[in-house]
């Protein structure tokens, strides 16, 4: 127990040092944008020591957006937004990480609910990868690419005959619905949580 009290703190570590260099982000790509937009005289020595310091750091971002068709102005909110989102995923994980790791200190407390244990973990992981498939089709995303084909492999060998069996609605193909229905309903008669 002592493991999921020390994970739990060092989640919360995580948590509150993420929010920080949120805060910092903001603060950085607010006055980055504010000179970038002339709002702030760009001749004044906080803004000489952000074009000196923090635009070459900005650079690979601006050129990104300008390629999408974007202004270079922009580019402190997209980094704002990347520092949010990656803090969030971040955070996410961890907290997937700490459900298992509880997971595996109760199997190892218990070992007769370990064989339930890995069933829960291989029915999980094919709705994962239902959901990344569903997900990914709606990109222009190759199903090929080395990012996804992982999502493919996993869940073709229940789709391709669920397909066969039922026509798509309209231009929607909903065989991996019914697919994620068939696990669920597998789960719940085999009485795995």
């Amino acid at each position: 127990m002592n493991v999921l009290v020390g994970y739990a703190a060092f989640v919360a570590g995580v948590r509150t040092a993420l929010f920080y260099a949120a805060g910092v982000a903001a603060v950085v790509c607010a006055f980055d944008w504010a000179v970038r937009t002339r709002r702030i005289s760009p001749f004044r020595r906080s803004a000489r020591f952000f074009r000196g310091r923090i635009e070459p750091l900005m650079a690979p971002v601006e050129r990104v957006v300008v390629r999408a068709g974007g202004v270079p102005s922009s580019a402190p909110a997209w980094v704002f937004g990347a520092v949010v989102v990656g803090g969030i995923l971040l955070i996410s994980l961890l907290q997937m990480a700490g459900g298992v790791l509880t997971e595996v200190v109760f199997g190892i407390n218990d070992p007769g609910s370990l064989p339930l244990l890995l069933i829960s973990w291989v029915f999980a992981i094919v709705k994962f990868a239902l959901l990344v498939r569903v997900l990914t089709s709606w990109l222009p995303i190759s199903p090929y690419s080395k990012w996804v084909r992982w999502s493919f492999v996993l869940t073709e060998w229940m789709i391709a005959p669920l397909r066969r069996l039922i026509p798509n609605v309209g231009m929607f193909d909903v065989s991996p619905l019914i697919a994620w229905f068939l696990l669920t309903l597998a789960q719940r008669v085999l009485g795995i949580p």
